[in-house]
Order: structure tokens, then C-alpha cells, then sequence
């Protein structure tokens, strides 16, 4: 047990609170999963989760926040379920984004490059990035109240997570599943490296746009979003025939003009070849079903190097393949002297002005189109023929269809599923190389043979291997015909996609590809839950590869939470400086320190200035200290299925007061509770508890078994809201005030009852709110005394609330409401008439029974203000001097005479009378006028209306006052 002698502290405090909790769960290992006396997971089963790895590029934002609340509820809940629960934490190295922000990093502090220092040197100083950031990371999940078991951590270049990673790609080498080939890829001129599609972003262009290029002269701008028409000229003949592009300087690449067969207007052409303006190449005219006769002039041009739907033409049609770009934009010697070396985009500028000037410039049109852009360096992607390594996923896609339609796999909420399946169905292979330093180096090995030429283009001189001796073995036994001595090998310098080893991590965490104990117990895993933006980058790349390597699924159930927002509705992102991080709202922040955050950053110093601009308008005077508690809950609370969660981080310290409401309960509560107060064994009924005992025990009840039904179907909204409810408008709001008379009352039958109620009420109360508010929820549970026999040293490993049929009591609740709704009528008439003491009501009610056993309850409910309070027959004429509030059947009548200056009411009362129908009349006024019905707007129509509405109530409510303090003033 804790010592917990301290005084209890008069208001909450989140940093007090949460400053010594986390390391003392930690310390005693109650985030380890527990185990049955033989080493076997419990009978209840195991429930496991693996951690989204957080990339290392730098801290946690809300999103993350949001992860970590979710999944840590869900650990929590299990676990106090009594599961055998197990939470792997991680982080992801995150190949292209670290080397990108490490290499900024370099070029600011040091002005040097990735080339200056060398790869060695390079990776040496990555590393110190990742140790810095990735204990920032981890701090953050603490500081989060995750519940994660930290002697499980993984990095994915772990040694252990390398011997995977190598084992996966051996093994789907060997098989064939991951193949060499020479193919087009998006190609990043400024990070020269290939990407995945998945990592392109697209911009549509309505027509013609200037627009910056991310590897180009900032100061200068290109146009995009057009289709330029020129022409080529046809061989020995003064013909010409026309053709259309976006991407004029890709000219230059064309090898083929390829029209349809049945193209009558180039039928005479079959065969024959155009004359490229610049290189004098011989450029075929080929007939092929490519082409759409009925768009533009027929013809297109063909740069098979270049385009995807080229690239296929070509290879149809046996057409030489001609690259015209270096690794970084620039081109190369197919451009001749009058372009070779300039950087793509001026190259454009150029040509055009070249066809111009050699007459074969037709014309420029707007076109709509669609710009990729790569979504790390925000540069305009290039497809680029090179030899790359790639991932057959047509019969693993298949697979990972089939484990969703088959139920094996569970997708919350629907249109995630509807996602999954528009994407896989039309699967692409997987382009796994990446031309970085930064990640797992490919465990492949070029071939090179003594007295051969040693083609590099050669897609077959490969081998792979698990060991550069089990490489070797491989090319020996594949070249047998080689003397082993005339074989040496060079390994691939590129590294694999981030995503081909996050894809492994559900079971390479486990220890796989052995069979360890913890793969036994604990895969598949029960929960993947993640923003539904990765979700084919991802989540389909893990299942995937799971069914590909084990033959099952890496979890049983997928939960995409909601794309996280500002207020705004804006997608949060550093430019826009509306990205927060968790910390600021825990600890607080000013806004000096916030705009100091923002310049330790990499932005560029346009998008800074943008930032703070922001950052000044959302946050003048910084953000609050809110704590933990409250920004888990306020998270929880917002989140639903819909597709973008609004977030305005001033909100979240609204439920800092309700932390401090909770606080102030117990406090108040364990007054009442007396020093030597000993709850009993058990929170059976006595049979001694009023109706009052009665409903709290029936409402706690019913907030369990919402809790429960919406956790279990991760509706964290409705979740949050039940318990919220029972906490705030039942618990403080009116039990506290009901049971507090009973306890100071001298009947210790009944005294003793509300107490053993009240404190029911706060352990099971309590113990609800602990799977979303961990750290007041420990402090206030071990404030509380506890039963007998009850030793458990955390409320984690207690028993989460469950409904108790003895409690199920729909009579108690009907009676009790019936008072609470005469209770709320009695403060409604004391507001009316502004009567703050000496009142005297009257009930006339045919639920006399309920109302006279209540009597005192209601009185006390009603308030100070409240002196008398009697029931009268439901038969008797209604008492002289009274105003009257009805409820169905039941009248509460208030006396008001001699208690109210009538004359004044009634003076104030048609003063605003007079203005609210010079309201009205206006509206009338303005609907008489002519053409009113014909050209206003419906929705104006619609305004109008419910003002109208709305005033005509008042008039007649008011009305309906004035005629009764009328008469009660005769």
C-alpha cells in the first residue's frame, strides 16, 4: 500500500497529482502482463496491443495524444477485466523523413552536407538525433499514462528487428515474391530516391498555374495545369504531324508518335518516321490501340522512359527506352548542347521557346491535371526508369481481401473497410529500394564474376542472403559453372522502404522469426489502432506480410480513429503552427515559448512567419495547465466515427474542472465518511438505503453497463458521456446534496446506509473513470478507505465496475425523478419571481405516497431559500396568493403574496414586452413587403420564420405572467 498520510490537498492539482504515479507504477511492474501460477496467460485470455512506432523526425503531437488515449483506455479496461494484457512500445526510424530533417539540421547549424561527412558519419549523427528524440518520444507516452511495458521496447533497427527484417526479405527473394526489375518509379529529384506511390501526394491543377519547384530557383515560378500542342516534322516530306503534351520537356525522351489503327488521317503514315527537332533522331509512327482518335489530333507522342502508360507502349511495341534526367533534375546528354544540364523545369521554358523559333509551336490550352508531389520534400516527382527492388502483392492482396471478407479481420468503421477493399483490389507491385543512407541496408549482393563485364543492368546478378557467407553460398551454388574463387560480391547501398519493416512489426516485436514464448501468447494481437490516413500505407502492408510470412493475421481488430483537426477544421501542420504538443497542454505554455518552438524547428522562414501568424491568432494568451487527465478525456470525448475530429485545445480545460469536480467530491465525501468509518465486506443492500440510496445505486448501475457496452465498441464519446453523467448530474449534483442531511442527521440506521451508499458510489465511480483518467483516478483510490480483505496495491489490477441485478431498481429511479422534476419546477418559480428565502410551496399531487416519503429530500434539494414545503389534497381549492407551475398532473404552487412588489414586475415586464413586439412587427413588416415570398433566399425565409416564432412565444408568456401578478396584486 501507499502512504497516503499527507493532507488531502483542498483543490486539484494536475502536476501534484501526476508527478509520482507513473514511476510507481513502472517501479512495480503493474504494466507487465500477469500471468497464472504456471506461466500460461489467465483464463480470461490475452489482450495485446502493439504502439503505432512513432517516427524519431521529432516529439509527439495530439494525434499521438489521441493514440495513446484511445489505446491506452482499452489496455486499461482489459486489464482491470482481468486479461493477461501486454502493450509493446516502439518508435519507427523513419527512413526518408529523419535523413531529410537530419540533413537540414547539418546544412543550418554546420553548413554541410550528407556527401561531406560521408555515409559512416552520416548514420553516427542520425543516431544522435534518434537517441535525443526518441527520449523525448518515450518521455511524452509517459507523461501520457500509457501503460506500456517498457522492457518490451523495440526500434526497427533493433539488432533484432534487423534479423527480421533480413529473414522477410530472404525469405520472399527466395520465393520469388521480391523481384529486380528495371521499371519506372516516382522519382524525388531533390531526394534522389525512388518512392512508393503511397508517398505521393497529388495537387489538382484546374488549368494553367505558376507554381515554385521545391529543387528550383524559389524566386522563380513555371506554369503547369497547360497542354502544349507542336509538331513534328515526317521525313522527306514537308508533312507535319501534331501532337500534345503537359510535360513538354520530356520531347526529348520520345522515341515512337504512336496513332490508332483505324485512324484513317494517318493510315498513309504507318511505318514511316517523324525527325526530332533537336537530335535528328528517326522517331517511328507506329499504329496502336493507345491512342484515342477522338482526342486532340489522334496522335500521341510516346516516352517510354518517362510515363506509365508509355512505359507499356513501349515495351509493346519493342521501342528503345531513353532516360533523359540525372538523379537530381537535370538533363543529361540526350539533351544536346543547347540543353544538357539545366534543371528540368527550365528546360521546358527552353524548348518552348526552341519550337517557336524553328516554327513547330502550335499552341497553348488550359488543362486540368494532376501534379504528384512528393509528400516529404513537397517536390514535384518524376517518373524515372530505374532498377529497382519490388514486391509481387497481387496474390498477398488477394489474401488480405479475403481476411476482411472472411471476418478473420474486423474494420471500424465502415468506410475504413469500404477503403480497404478500393484499394487492394486494384493492388500494385511494391517498390521496396530506396536510395537513402538512413534504414535497413538490403541484404542483396550484385554478382560480380572474374573476366566478366559485370553488366549492372542486369536484373538476374543478384542473390540475397541472411549473412554475407549465406550470399556467397547462394552465388556459388547459382553460379556453378564459376570457379567460387572468380566470385566476389558488392552489397546493394540502398536501403528498404520505412514500410517494409513497420510492416513487420506485430510480430518481429514478439521476437519473431523465432518462436518465442511471447509470439505464442500473444499473436495474433487483439487491436490495431491507428489514424485512418496510414491505412493502406500500413496497416494493409502488416496483414499483408503476415499472412505472407505466418499464415495468419497480425491482429483480429482494426480501429481508424478520426483525422485529427484544429478548431478551424484545418488539417494540423507545422506551417500552419497548429500543431501542439501534448506536453504544452498538460504542463501549459505561454505563447513566447510556443513561437520559440516553432523556431527550433526546420521551417523554411516563409511558412515560420505563417506559423506564428497562427499561432498569435489561436493562442493570444498561451494555453492553460491542464493535465493529463483532462486532455485524455477531453480527447475520448470528442472522438467519434466521422472522419475528422475539430479540436480546440482551450476546451480541454473544461475538463480540468470536471477533474477538479471528482476532487471535490471525494473530498467532501470522505468528510462524511468520519475518521473510523470501515465500509462493509461487500456493497450488498442492507435493506435499509431510502429511495434516494436506492436511485444513485440504480443510476451508478446503469452508467456501468453504458461504460462497459460503449468501451467494448470503442464508442469513447458515448463512453466518456455516461460516465460523465452519472459523475456530474447525479452523483455531485444532487445525491451529495441529498445524503448530506441524512449523514448529519441523528437517525444512524439511515445515516449509516447513505454512507455505505456514498462510498459505493465513489470506489465503483472512481474505478469507471480509470481506464480515461488514470492519475486522479490512483490518487483518489488510494484516499479511500477499503473494504476487508481488500489488499490490491493499484486500482489497475481492481476489478472493473459490473452491473449487480440487486441494483437494477426502475421504481426508485421512477420515484426519485418524479421529486427531482418538482425539486427543479420549485427552483424554477424561486427564479421566476426572484425569491432568494422564506418560501413556502404547496404539492398537490396524486403521487402523494412518493412525494410525502421524499418530503424532507425535496425540501433539502430545493435550497436554503426553500422555508416551508407540505403536501396538500389532491382535491383542495388551490391556496390564495399563489403562481402555480404544472407537471402533468401535479401542480406546485408558490406563495408570492407579500413577497413580490407586482406593480414593479409588471412595470418591467410590459417595458420588455414593448420591445420584443417592436421586434416581431418588424419581422411582420419586412415579410408584407412585395416579392418578399419570391426573391428572398429560403434559408433567410426560414430565419425570419423561427424568430417570428420564437418572439410570439415570449409575447404570450409574458402576457400570461402580467395577467397573473394582476390578479394576485388585487
Amino acid at each position: 500500500m501507499v502512504d497516503m498520510s499527507t493532507p488531502f490537498p483542498p483543490t486539484f492539482q494536475p502536476k501534484a497529482v501526476e508527478a509520482a504515479w507513473y514511476d510507481w507504477w513502472e517501479k512495480e511492474g503493474f504494466f507487465k502482463p500477469e500471468y497464472k501460477a504456471d506461466g500460461s496467460v489467465k483464463d480470461e485470455g490475452a489482450y495485446v496491443i502493439s504502439i503505432p512506432p512513432p517516427n524519431v523526425t521529432g516529439s509527439l503531437h495530439l494525434g499521438h495524444a489521441l493514440t495513446c488515449s484511445i489505446q491506452d483506455t482499452m489496455i486499461r479496461w482489459n486489464r482491470m477485466k482481468g486479461k493477461t494484457v501486454l502493450w509493446t512500445p516502439g518508435a519507427d526510424h523513419a527512413g526518408i523523413a529523419t535523413q531529410v530533417v537530419v540533413e537540414k539540421k547539418l546544412k543550418r547549424e554546420r553548413n554541410i552536407t550528407r556527401h561531406d561527412l560521408g555515409r559512416e558519419k552520416f548514420i553516427e549523427e542520425t543516431y544522435k538525433w534518434k537517441d535525443e528524440y526518441i527520449d523525448r518520444i518515450y518521455n511524452q507516452i509517459r507523461r501520457l499514462g500509457s501503460s506500456v511495458d517498457w522492457d518490451r521496447k523495440k526500434f526497427t533497427m533493433d539488432p533484432s528487428m534487423c534479423t527480421a527484417v533480413n529473414e522477410a526479405f530472404v525469405r520472399m527473394h527466395s520465393d520469388g515474391t521480391i523481384y529486380r526489375a528495371n521499371r519506372l518509379v516516382n522519382w524525388c529529384t531533390k531526394l534522389k530516391t525512388a518512392l512508393s506511390n503511397v508517398e505521393v501526394e497529388n495537387m489538382e491543377l484546374k488549368g494553367r498555374t505558376m507554381l515554385t519547384v521545391a529543387d528550383h530557383d524559389p524566386n522563380k515560378q513555371y506554369e503547369f495545369g497547360v497542354l502544349i500542342s507542336f509538331a513534328y516534322p515526317i521525313e522527306n516530306s514537308d508533312e507535319k504531324i501534331i501532337v500534345a503534351t503537359t510535360r513538354l520537356e520530356t520531347m526529348l525522351g520520345d522515341t515512337a508518335i504512336a496513332v490508332h489503327p483505324s485512324d484513317k488521317r494517318y493510315q498513309h503514315l504507318h511505318g514511316k518516321y517523324a525527325i526530332h527537332p533537336f537530335q535528328n533522331r528517326r522517331i517511328p509512327i507506329v499504329p496502336d490501340e493507345y491512342p484515342d482518335p477522338e482526342f486532340g489530333t489522334g496522335a500521341v507522342k510516346i516516352t517510354p522512359a518517362h510515363d506509365p502508360n508509355d512505359f507499356i507502349v513501349g515495351k509493346r511495341q519493342n521501342l528503345e527506352f531513353i532516360n533523359i534526367f540525372t538523379d537530381d533534375g537535370r538533363i543529361n546528354e540526350y539533351g544536346g548542347e543547347k540543353f544538357t544540364g539545366m534543371l528540368r523545369f527550365d528546360a521546358r521554358v527552353a524548348i518552348l521557346e526552341a519550337l517557336k523559333e524553328k516554327g513547330l509551336y502550335v499552341s497553348t490550352a488550359d488543362n486540368a491535371m494532376v501534379l504528384p508531389i512528393c509528400d516529404r520534400s513537397k517536390n514535384i516527382v518524376e517518373p524515372l526508369l530505374k532498377p529497382q527492388w519490388w514486391i509481387n502483392t497481387s496474390e498477398m492482396a488477394k489474401q488480405a481481401i479475403d481476411a476482411v471478407k472472411e471476418d478473420k479481420i474486423k474494420i471500424t468503421p465502415q468506410t475504413s473497410r469500404n477503403d480497404w477493399f478500393r484499394w487492394l483490389e486494384t493492388p500494385q507491385d511494391w517498390c521496396i529500394s530506396r536510395q537513402l543512407w538512413w534504414g535497413h541496408r538490403i541484404p542483396a549482393y550484385y554478382v560480380l564474376i572474374k573476366g566478366d563485364d559485370n553488366n549492372r543492368d542486369d536484373v538476374d546478378r543478384w542473390v540475397s542472403g541472411r549473412t554475407e557467407e549465406e550470399a556467397m553460398a547462394n552465388a556459388i551454388k547459382k553460379y556453378s559453372h564459376v570457379k567460387p574463387e572468380d566470385i566476389t560480391l558488392e552489397q546493394d547501398e540502398d536501403v528498404l522502404d520505412t514500410w517494409f519493416s513497420s510492416g513487420l512489426w506485430p510480430f518481429a516485436t514478439l521476437g519473431w522469426p523465432e518462436n518465442t514464448k511471447d509470439l505464442q501468447d500473444f499473436y495474433p494481437n487483439n487491436l490495431l489502432e491507428t489514424g485512418r490516413d496510414i491505412l493502406f500505407f500500413w496497416v494493409a502492408r502488416m496483414v499483408m506480410m503476415s499472412l505472407k510470412l505466418n499464415g495468419k493475421v497480425p491482429f483480429n481488430e482494426v480501429f481508424c480513429h478520426a483525422m485529427l483537426c484544429d478548431a478551424h477544421g484545418r488539417k494540423m501542420s507545422k506551417s500552419l503552427g497548429n500543431v501542439i504538443d501534448p506536453i504544452n497542454v498538460i504542463e501549459g505554455v505561454s505563447l513566447e515559448k510556443l513561437q520559440k518552438g516553432l523556431e527550433s524547428g526546420n521551417l523554411d522562414p516563409r511558412e515560420l512567419v505563417k506559423a506564428k501568424a497562427g499561432q498569435m491568432k489561436d493562442y493570444p494568451n498561451g494555453i492553460p495547465e491542464c493535465g493529463t487527465d483532462a486532455l485524455r478525456f477531453y480527447l475520448l470525448a470528442c472522438s467519434s466515427h466521422g472522419m475528422f475530429l475539430n479540436m480546440d485545445v482551450l476546451r480541454v480545460d473544461g475538463y480540468k474542472k470536471f477533474c477538479n469536480k471528482i476532487w471535490n467530491a471525494t473530498r467532501f465525501a470522505l468528510l462524511k465518511l468520519d475518521g473510523d468509518f470501515k465500509p462493509p465486506a461487500s456493497a450488498a443492500l442492507s435493506g435499509k438505503e431510502s429511495a434516494a440510496d436506492l436511485w444513485i445505486l440504480h443510476k451508478l448501475n446503469k452508467a456501468i453497463q453504458e461504460t462497459n457496452t460503449y468501451i467494448e465498441q470503442m464508442n469513447f464519446m458515448q463512453a466518456t458521456n455516461a460516465a460523465y453523467q452519472f459523475w456530474w448530474y447525479e452523483l455531485c449534483d444532487v445525491y451529495l446534496e441529498v445524503c448530506k442531511p441524512v449523514i448529519d442527521g441523528e437517525d444512524p440506521v439511515a445515516k449509516k446506509a447513505s454512507q455505505n451508499v456514498l462510498y459505493t458510489c465513489l470506489d465503483q465511480g472512481i474505478k469507471l473513470l480509470h481506464p480515461f483518467m488514470p492519475f486522479v483516478t490512483e490518487e483518489l483510490y488510494q484516499r479511500l478507505p477499503r473494504r476487508a480483505n481488500d489488499n490490491i496495491p493499484t486500482i489497475m489490477k481492481t476489478t472493473y465496475p459490473s452491473y449487480v441485478a440487486e441494483w437494477d431498481n426502475s421504481k426508485a429511479e421512477k420515484d426519485f425523478e418524479f421529486v427531482n422534476s418538482v425539486v427543479h419546477a420549485a427552483r424554477s418559480l424561486l427564479t421566476d419571481y426572484s425569491i432568494k428565502s422564506n418560501a413556502t410551496f404547496y404539492i398537490q399531487t396524486p403521487n402523494s405516497e412518493v412525494m410525502d416519503a421524499q418530503l424532507k429530500i425535496a425540501k433539502s434539494l430545493i435550497g436554503k431559500a426553500c422555508e416551508n414545503l407540505s403536501i396538500i389534497d389532491v382535491n383542495a381549492p388551490p391556496p390564495e396568493g399563489c403562481s402555480l407551475y404544472t407537471l402533468d398532473e401535479t401542480k406546485i404552487f408558490l406563495l408570492v403574496k407579500g413577497m413580490v412588489d407586482f406593480k414593479a414586475e409588471i412595470a418591467k415586464l410590459k417595458k420588455k414586452l414593448d420591445k420584443t413586439q417592436s421586434l416581431h412587427d418588424a419581422i411582420v413588416k419586412k415579410q408584407a413587403v412585395e416579392g418578399y415570398a419570391l426573391n428572398v433566399k429560403d434559408e433567410i425565409k426560414e430565419i425570419d420564420n423561427n424568430k417570428l416564432a420564437g418572439y410570439k412565444a415570449e409575447i404570450e408568456a409574458m402576457l400570461a405572467t402580467i395577467a397573473t401578478f394582476e390578479k394576485l396584486d388585487q
